[in-house]
C-alpha cells in the first residue's frame, strides 16, 4: 500500500497527486517494491530492511539522498501476551521528498508534533523523535503492568503471573537493544548534519532528540535491571506462598484426623452408652459438636506451634 501526503500551510494532508512531498509505503507487494526501487534509485537491501524487525539500525548516504533504518516500538496487541515487540522503519530523505517505509498501517503523523511542520526535513526529524516518544510511553505501560503483576505475585500460588513478568523482562531487553542502536545512528546523523543538509535549527532539534533518546535508554536500563534483580525474589515469594498453603492443608488434615480417632475408638454404635443419652436426636448432634470443637482446638494448637 502506498499513501501520498503534501505539506500545505504547515499541515500534512493526504493527496492523490503523483508528486507528493511524502510517500508512505506500508508492507508493499513485490511489484510495488520493484517500482519504488527503480523509480527512486533506492538501495534494494536497505528498502527491504525497513520491513524486517531483525535488521540493525544504520544510516547510509547515497548520491542524491540518505537512507535511515530506525527502530520503533510495535503496536501492542493482546495476542502478544505481555511481549512488547520492536519493528523497523525506513526513512529515505531526498532534497524535495521523503519516503517512509513501514511494516504496519499506522498513522505516524498523529499527535501534537505534526500539527505544525516547516518542511520534509522537519518531518524527518519529528518522525525520529516520535519513535523515541513512543518508546517512552511503552516503558510507562510496562512499568504499570509490572507493578500490577507484582501485587498479584504476592498472593499467587502458581507461575502464571511470574511467567508474564519474565516476558516483560524479555521485552525490556529488546527495547534496550533497539534504543541503544538508535543512539548510534542519531549520533552519526548529527556528525553528518551538513551532508544531510540540516539547518542550524534542525541541528539544535537533533540535540534535543539525542537527550530524549539517552533519557529513554537510561529509563529502559533501570526498569530492566530492577526486573532482572528481583526475579529470584519473586520466584521465592510464589514458592513461599505454596509452602504456606501446604502447611495449612496439613493442619486441616490433622485437625480432621483427631476427631476421627475418637469417633473410631468406640464406634458410632456405642455413642448412646458413652454419652448416657438414650435419644439419638440429642446424642448425635452433641457428639458432632464436640468433635468440631476438638478439631478446631487442634488446628489452633498446630498454628500456635508453627509460630513458635
Amino acid at each position: 500500500m502506498i499513501k501520498r501526503y503534501k505539506i500545505k500551510d504547515r499541515q500534512i494532508t493526504p493527496v492523490e497527486s503523483e508528486t507528493p512531498d511524502i510517500w508512505v509505503v506500508i508492507n508493499p507487494s513485490d511489484d510495488e517494491k520493484k517500482w519504488l526501487v527503480e523509480n527512486f534509485a533506492l538501495d534494494e537491501h536497505n528498502f527491504a530492511s525497513a520491513f524486517d524487525p531483525e535488521e540493525p539500525t544504520r544510516l547510509e548516504f547515497e548520491p542524491d539522498h540518505l537512507e535511515l533504518i530506525f527502530k520503533r516500538p510495535k503496536n501492542y496487541s493482546s495476542k502478544d501476551h505481555f511481549l512488547f515487540k520492536v519493528s523497523s522503519m525506513g526513512l529515505f530523505l531526498f532534497k524535495d521528498k521523503l519516503i517512509l517505509a513501514l511494516s504496519e498501517d499506522i498513522n505516524m503523523f498523529s499527535g501534537k508534533y505534526f500539527k505544525q511542520v516547516g518542511g520534509i526535513r522537519e518531518v524527518f526529524l519529528k518522525l525520529i523523535f516520535s519513535s523515541i516518544f513512543h518508546f517512552m510511553e511503552h516503558l510507562k505501560v510496562i512499568n504499570m503492568i509490572a507493578d500490577e503483576l507484582e501485587n498479584k505475585i504476592n498472593s499467587a500460588m502458581e507461575n502464571k503471573h511470574l511467567l508474564n513478568l519474565f516476558t516483560l523482562e524479555k521485552s525490556l531487553v529488546y527495547y534496550l537493544n533497539a534504543i541503544n542502536s538508535n543512539s548510534y545512528v542519531i549520533d552519526r546523523l548529527k556528525h553528518n548534519a551538513a551532508k544531510a543538509e540540516l539547518s542550524a535549527r534542525s541541528v539544535e532539534y537533533l540535540d534535543d532528540i539525542t537527550i530524549e533518546n539517552n533519557q529513554c535508554m537510561k529509563q529502559a536500563e533501570i526498569y530492566s535491571n530492577i526486573l532482572a534483580s528481583l526475579a529470584g525474589a519473586r520466584a521465592s515469594i510464589v514458592a513461599n506462598n505454596l509452602n504456606i498453603l501446604m502447611k495449612n492443608l496439613n493442619a486441616i488434615v490433622i485437625a480432621v484426623a483427631v476427631p476421627s480417632f475418637f469417633a473410631g475408638v468406640g464406634g458410632m454404635s456405642e455413642l448412646n452408652t458413652i454419652t448416657g443419652i438414650s435419644s439419638a436426636r440429642v446424642s448425635y448432634p452433641l457428639f458432632m459438636t464436640a468433635m468440631l470443637i476438638v478439631g478446631t482446638l487442634t488446628f489452633i494448637l498446630i498454628k500456635r506451634l508453627e509460630k513458635h
